[in-house]
């Protein structure tokens, strides 16, 4: 979609000038913009042109070049129709290709409009700096149209507003430099059919000093202590970096409207600073503000500083000195932490709890003023919601920006900010970026999981962020689902076993390792059956699934779907996320009820049954979803547990609801005491109170050799060898190997979704190293062709790497524009490749996709799933460096029909069953029906006295032999008691799974 194309959700009045009847001699003459004589085409980047945008096929807008005889200038004008229901207009781009424009001589932008007189307000933007006019920034206004007929509207350039609600690139300088402008664009009215015409946009007008030279502070906040002095530091920036033309005064004052008291709490200062004319741009001045120190503990206190600036833009806001907070014994680092939160609670007011209860998201809140004026407790970045640049120290920067601003509330109260961090830093360009959970639950290693929670979290806290939305413990059943990658699989015995991860996150279960440089806090989600609701039953757009209904038996629920977050839970999990999906329990009455409003589940169950003292925090905007009001919406979450909200543009509202919900009695103060409670309980373990800047002392192993190495090894034990004919793997170097396929050498594919961006993009976005490039590194003689369109004469061997393009969440369901069969492309590409020679076939993809006709042509197959940044662990397995050992952490089905399909289900006929994986650690193990009685015994053996490694591997001895017998004839009745095997294993009853297997080998 156009970047443009967001309906602008805050925009000022722009001034409606009358067109003067005579300009000064001194002005420039006007430049032209547009004429709409035709010399501007109707066109789109990288050319220069005009084009239209909208939500959908309906709203974006009708234009046309129509001669009119009124036309104020020349013989056309740009005309249209629209009948908006999202959001649509128009934009003129530039030409990408050649110089952006220089608009800094004048003072403001004019053109003419044809009135309709419909009250409505019309949305102006203009497009600053950046690559091209799709990637500057975006700055805004309004007219309203309230008159009839032509009429010439005038905004000067200081009119104009940085857009803090959506931008293309994040930020680039948030100065309107006027230097590098790539066109403007118009948002036309919502709800309205009508029509519009326009002409003759022009530059207007003589820049004065004030649009090219600004006045600044270095922060807007300046904390103390009590008794010493704050330095403010005033600076003088130009467009251009030009000297002043003219000089420029600043009168300061402290004003007696903070909460501190001149003469008591501080000196009061006044003064003027002058930067006279000839004073080279970024020239600074400071401040002094003395504060005086008295005995009392206090609570913190604000001094504004009122600027006066003449010749220069002001700055947009009073900075404030504030004297911190002191003495009182919630800032006690050495108290017991329940004592601090005590004290902390006991001087809170309404309006400070019901800010800590709520989260925004980092786009909505601008410059930050709001987490003061709100008292926000959190904040979060959304997915592919990042500072720019895109770096760590970005990151830092901007979070430190932040939790400057939590530094003048009354109590100081830092912000805990959370990221989904679901496969590593995956929002940070050139992160280390590690498997999805499916290919860790491939791997079957407990202390693999942990290793990589562990890189996670050193990254995301490297910069500044103490919290992560991490990791899913759903248990999916569905792979139509478009979270399935989301899950470590299918069992919940396999999701209980991934659960080290936590500890990589967290660190130790009491929480004392929070408060370090490279632990961050945890969230267990999406509480809870996110994994089992039901293909077709999502109400959420076009989704399929995703966000549905599950409904289960209370049996079938608790063995499920609840078992991993009991083992979250003694794992001292430090927060929990409902999931958008509702609960039908069968027989209990309700119908489907959605989690967020369940306070059966998450009061009763979770934090009452299972004993969870962390704090849980709602999905993005979910309780939009419950019934009723808006109001209705708040009581019935946090009387049903949430404590806190992820309400990313709506903050204000919740607040205020929330607020106004406890003085009507609706949800007690007793329950925000204990919401509030438990959030600060986290942010004294996380360390906040005392460091709540980022601690920067750890990016530079961000990315690093270290870190990449162990998503190498993830990458490389997540490979799951599901065929393996005449050995053709591991491949050796000797061999002339053909490449070819999709996802070869597309490292945005096998990264799949929730990289860099909510969905992920094909190509490459950050980073790494693809699968092909992997391969050549390990020395392989390898020829690529993508489509397999070179000549295939003269290999030894094929290697066809296929599967799926990202997408996260319901974007993905099967139905919503997806399936799960390969694509034309890679289906003529393997079998081209696999007719032509011995061929080995790798998928990549987050969930199996249907293969089954292709069988027969392919000699080895791997499902690859989506293995990260890391395509070097691929290739480690590919020639033999590492060997395969990954099982299947779902099972493979043979058609769509056949889904759902689960171990444990009673018909169960797959193309490959659960816990499949051949290895080429070495030759299978000798022996018969007489071998596996021999290891059952020694499995019980080793389960009675607790020997689980050793139990483990006498399962492990078994698999690999009864692998061997079945081949590629894998039927019903082996595939059965096969998989049923992989969960008694993971259940700790290694003798019971050894007679499963046996049970498959005799049906073998």
């Amino acid at each position: 979609m156009p970047r443009t194309a967001l309906l602008v959700s805050t925009a000022l009045l722009a001034a409606l000038m009358p067109l003067s009847a005579a300009r000064a001699a001194d002005d420039p003459a006007p430049t032209p913009v547009d004429r709409f004589e035709g010399e501007v085409p109707f066109a789109s980047q990288p050319a220069e042109g005009i084009f239209t945008w909208g939500g959908d096929s309906d709203d974006p807008p009708a234009l046309q070049l129509a001669a009119r005889a009124d036309a104020p200038e020349g013989a056309k004008v740009l005309s249209g129709t629209y009948d908006i229901s999202g959001y649509g207009g128009f934009t003129h781009d530039f030409a990408a290709t050649e110089p952006a424009h220089d608009w800094s001589a004048h003072k403001g932008i004019r053109f003419w409009w044809d009135g309709q007189d419909n009250g409505k307000k019309i949305a102006f933007e203009i497009k600053d700096g950046g690559a091209n006019g799709e990637a500057s920034e975006l700055w805004t206004t309004s007219f309203t149209d309230d008159f009839t007929g032509w009429k010439q509207i005038e905004i000067p350039f200081a009119d104009f507003v940085y857009r803090t609600d959506y931008q293309p690139v994040g930020g680039i300088d948030h100065v309107l430099g006027l230097t590098q402008m790539w066109g403007y664009a118009l948002t036309l009215p919502v709800g309205l059919k009508g029509r519009f015409a326009m002409d003759d946009v022009e530059l207007y007008g003589k820049a004065d000093q004030s649009l090219r030279a600004s006045v600044t502070t270095d922060a807007a906040v300046y904390p103390v202590q009590e008794g010493r002095t704050a330095s403010v530091k005033v600076s003088v920036g130009t467009t251009g970096s030009a000297p002043l033309d003219e000089p420029v005064t600043v009168a300061y004052e402290t004003a007696t409207t903070g909460t501190a008291a001149p003469g008591k709490d501080y000196t009061p200062v006044s003064g003027t600073l002058t930067f006279p004319a000839g004073t080279t741009s970024g020239a600074t001045q400071t401040i002094k503000v003395p504060t005086l120190k008295h005995r009392s503990a206090e609570s913190a206190e604000t001094i504004p500083l009122k600027l006066t600036v003449t010749g220069a833009k002001a700055p947009a806001e009073t900075p404030q000195v504030v004297i911190d907070a002191h003495g009182l014994p919630y800032l006690d680092s050495r108290l017991p932490v329940k004592k601090r939160v005590a004290d902390l609670l006991s001087r809170m007011s309404l309006t400070e709890k019901a800010g800590q209860m709520t989260q925004a998201e980092r786009g909505a809140v601008g410059n930050g003023a709001d987490v003061a004026a709100y008292d926000l407790g959190s904040l979060l970045s959304g997915g592919g919601s990042t500072p720019t640049p895109n770096t760590a120290e970005a990151w830092a920067k901007m979070i430190d920006g932040f939790q400057l601003r939590a530094q003048a509330t009354r109590f100081q109260i830092p912000l805990i900010y959370g990221v989904d961090a679901v496969h590593g830093h995956n929002n940070l360009a050139g992160a280390t970026i590690m498997p999805h959970n499916i290919g860790i639950g491939a791997t079957r290693d407990p202390g693999l999981a942990e290793e990589t929670g562990a890189v996670t979290a050193a990254e995301v806290r490297a910069t500044g962020i103490p919290w992560d939305f991490a990791p899913c413990l759903c248990v999916t059943r569905d792979e139509r689902w478009g979270r399935s990658y989301e899950s470590f699989g299918e069992d919940p015995a396999l999701v209980k076993s991934m659960e080290t991860m936590i500890q990589g996150l967290q660190g130790r279960a009491d929480g004392r390792d929070l408060k370090d440089d490279d632990k961050v806090l945890a969230t267990a989600k999406h509480f809870v059956g996110d994994g089992g609701t039901e293909y077709g039953s999502s109400t959420t757009g076009s989704y399929t699934i995703d966000q549905g209904v599950t409904k289960v038996t209370r049996q079938q629920l608790e063995a499920i779907h609840l078992a991993p977050y009991q083992t979250a839970v003694d794992r001292g999990i430090g927060t929990v996320m409902p999931s958008y999906s509702s609960l039908d329990i069968l027989g209990d009455g309700q119908g489907p009820v959605k989690i967020h409003a369940r306070a059966d589940m998450i009061n009763g169950v979770l934090k009452g049954r299972m004993g969870f003292d962390g704090f849980v925090i709602s999905d993005w905007n979910a309780i939009d979803q419950l019934p009723g009001d808006y109001a209705s919406h708040v009581r019935t979450a946090v009387n049903a547990g949430v404590d806190m909200m992820m309400v990313p543009y709506s903050y204000q509202d919740f607040s205020s609801t929330l607020i106004d919900e406890v003085k009507a009695g609706r949800v007690s103060e007793q329950r925000v005491d204990d919401a509030v409670s438990r959030i600060l309980t986290q942010k004294f373990k996380l360390g906040l109170f005392e460091h709540p800047y980022a601690d920067t002392s750890g990016a530079s192993k961000i990315g690093s050799t270290g870190h990449r190495a162990v998503a190498r090894q993830a990458a490389a034990e997540s490979q799951v060898l599901l065929k393996n004919d005449s050995g053709v793997l591991p491949l050796k170097k000797s061999q002339k190997v053909y490449v070819a396929g999709s996802n070869a050498d597309d490292l945005g594919n096998q990264t799949g979704g929730w990289t860099i961006t909510w969905q992920g993009q094909s190509g490459t976005h950050t980073t790494g190293t693809t699968i092909l490039q992997g391969m050549k590194n390990a020395g392989g003689d390898v020829t690529y062709s993508k489509d397999a369109s070179a000549p295939t004469s003269g290999y030894d061997v094929g290697v066809v790497v296929v599967g799926e393009t990202p997408y996260a969440e319901g974007v993905g369901d099967v139905g919503n524009g997806n399936d799960l069969a390969l694509t034309p492309a890679d289906q003529a590409a393997v079998d081209k490749v696999c007719a032509a020679m011995k061929c080995a076939v790798l998928i990549v993809s987050g969930r199996p996709q249907l293969i089954g006709d292709r069988l027969g042509e392919i000699d080895a197959l791997v499902a690859s799933w989506l293995p990260g940044t890391e395509g070097d662990g691929v290739a480690d397995v590919l020639y033999g460096k590492r060997a395969f050992t990954g099982q299947l952490p779902v099972t493979w089905p043979k058609s769509e029909v056949q889904l759902p399909i689960n171990v444990g289900d009673a018909s169960y006929d797959p193309q490959y069953p659960y816990g499949w994986g051949l290895t080429t650690l070495a030759k299978a193990p000798k022996g018969g029906e007489a071998t596996l009685k021999g290891l059952g015994a020694a499995a019980r053996a080793a389960e009675r006295v607790g020997a689980d490694q050793a139990g483990r591997k006498l399962v492990a001895k078994a698999r690999l032999l009864v692998q061997a017998k079945i081949g590629q004839d894998i039927t019903s009745a082996v595939s059965k008691p096969f998989a049923d095997a992989d969960h008694l294993l993971l259940s700790g009853k290694y003798g019971a799974a050894v007679e499963k297997l046996t049970e498959a080998y005799e049906a073998a």
